[in-house]
């Protein structure tokens, strides 16, 4: 079997026929997964909305979205497919919406994520995003707190 950490990778722009390959990475890291209706409302209606997938042999493996509003970013989802974390997907995709932040004179970045979530937090503190805030029963389907973590350009 091929290394992952070896597998070719592309990161590009996500497209609006690219949602059901995203549905599938969605559907597999949430527990309340966004609709087709939201990611249709996201690339097609949102003007501050810019969003990236990582693929590898055309399978599309991890998504992130942020809103752009001025000089300030917001992470609003970033997630790998679970067969295809600890192999730097995440790392290269996160580190492409920073490189896209730059492009729009970004100077500060948010992000919620769960307390649960050390994985994540790992990769963000990786970028260096500092825990700023705690979001008391944030995420409503475990009513879990989130914290919130910030980057300074």
């Amino acid at each position: 079997m091929t290394n992952p950490q070896s597998l070719p990778r592309t990161v590009r722009k996500m497209h609006l026929d690219d949602i059901a390959k995203v549905l599938v990475v969605e559907r597999d890291a949430f527990t309340m997964p966004w609709s087709e209706q939201a990611f249709l409302n996201e690339l097609g209606k949102n003007p501050f909305a810019t969003y990236q997938v990582i693929e590898t042999h055309g399978q599309i493996v991890g998504y992130g979205g942020m809103w752009i509003v001025m000089y300030e970013a917001h992470i609003t989802n970033f997630a790998i497919h679970s067969s295809f974390r600890g192999h730097s997907f995440g790392k290269e995709l996160f580190q492409a919406m920073l490189d896209e932040a730059v492009k729009y004179g970004v100077k500060k970045v948010t992000l919620e994520v769960r307390v649960s979530n050390h994985r994540a937090q790992k990769l963000y503190q990786h970028f260096g995003f500092v825990k700023t805030g705690l979001e008391v029963g944030y995420y409503t389907d475990t009513n879990e707190d989130a914290y919130v973590m910030t980057l300074e350009m």
